[in-house]
């Protein structure tokens, strides 16, 4: 019996997914987030808030992804969709009143935005993912 093999286009979701799931623990768990002093107990509450939304949403779109038995198409949507929604708010708390990308005790000079830079490259993937996952099913049905 032949080995099946995954598409690459699951194989990026998964990994935005996955992102979604933990990205934050490894950027938020430490001295510049959760453990801030300077960070009232309520930014901290809605830190953590954030953190188990995105592994909430990278959870269910990998459970709707790999084991959910939909349609292959409809899978695929909602789980690109779940997983898209963490990056695509993360962008949009920028436009709410006294909301900054970093603290600026934490800000440098002339550098990149890297939240914006990493919400951009999860959109990116996911989009080429939708994209190869649709051309995948559309060819085999």
């Amino acid at each position: 019996m032949k080995a099946q093999k995954i598409p690459f286009g699951k194989i990026l979701i998964t990994i935005a997914a996955m992102w979604s799931a933990g990205g934050s623990y490894i950027f938020d768990w430490n001295h510049t987030h959760i453990y801030n002093p300077r960070w009232p107990p309520h930014a901290k509450f809605h830190n953590a808030q954030t953190m188990l939304l995105g592994t909430s949403l990278g959870l269910l779109s990998l459970w709707i992804l790999w084991l959910e038995k939909l349609d292959e198409i409809l899978k695929t949507r909602i789980a690109v969709f779940l997983a898209s929604f963490y990056w695509l708010t993360q962008m949009g708390a920028i436009l709410f009143p006294g909301t900054a990308l970093t603290d600026p005790e934490f800000a440098y000079p002339g550098e990149p935005p890297h939240q914006l830079i990493v919400d951009l490259v999860m959109l990116a993937i996911l989009a080429i993912a939708w994209t190869l996952e649709m051309r995948r099913i559309r060819k085999f049905s």
